[in-house]
């Protein structure tokens, strides 16, 4: 594992960056090779700002937004991303709104499902999904599905970085792409070189960050 992190910014958007660290490490539906640290964009409140304002650029002028759920503790981007596109003195297609913010929940199964006093935030509205980082699209696909069930309609899906250009059929919207970290790889974790290689884990990834062994 390399110790040190690597500031990788936004060609976007200088203003927007991402911490890396080389190494072996599990998230829920994957191995990877590089830790991105996602803490400055999530937590700071103006490279979180400078964040959103880029996503936000995607779904302006051609998606009606209704509410925003936000995965993985994105929800200060989320907030900022709303108060963007809803910003009556721009050109945006969702100016005017109040925009939902919205957290789910996680059975003890893995499925998404959101509270009595929420669902009303999803039901006919126009949703768009937010996370930080998509490495298969498992999780985008399971919070589609919730939002599907609970009778919305998913207008776009944004991540701070993605590996994947799609998921659940829909376009990935994204700041980072594997293009910006040509040396990324992820694996599902039956399939792992590393694993086979006998490099052991470094750590764990989880909604919450890094947890190094």
């Amino acid at each position: 594992m390399t110790e040190e992190f690597v500031n990788l910014r936004s060609r976007k958007n200088p203003k927007a960056r991402i911490k890396l660290m080389g190494g072996h490490f599990a998230t829920m539906n994957s191995h990877v090779n590089t830790y991105i640290d996602m803490s400055t964009v999530k937590t700071r409140h103006n490279n979180a700002r400078e964040t959103a304002a880029t996503l936000a650029e995607e779904y302006k002028t051609g998606t009606m937004v209704e509410t925003i759920v936000c995965l993985k503790n994105t929800e200060v981007i989320g907030a900022f991303m709303a108060e963007h596109l809803a910003d009556t003195g721009m050109i945006s297609m969702s100016a005017g709104n109040n925009i939902s913010v919205v957290t789910p929940e996680f059975d003890t199964m893995g499925q998404i499902l959101f509270r009595d006093s929420n669902q009303r935030m999803i039901e006919g509205k126009q949703v768009l999904i937010l996370t930080d980082s998509v490495t298969t699209g498992a999780l985008l696909a399971k919070a589609v599905e919730a939002v599907l069930y609970y009778g919305g309609r998913v207008c776009g899906i944004c991540a701070v970085f993605s590996a994947v250009n799609r998921a659940a059929g829909m376009d990935v919207r994204s700041i980072f792409t594997v293009s910006d970290l040509p040396d990324y790889k992820g694996y599902a974790a039956k399939d792992c070189p590393l694993c086979r290689e006998g490099q052991k884990l470094d750590g764990i990834v989880n909604t919450f960050g890094l947890v190094k062994f």
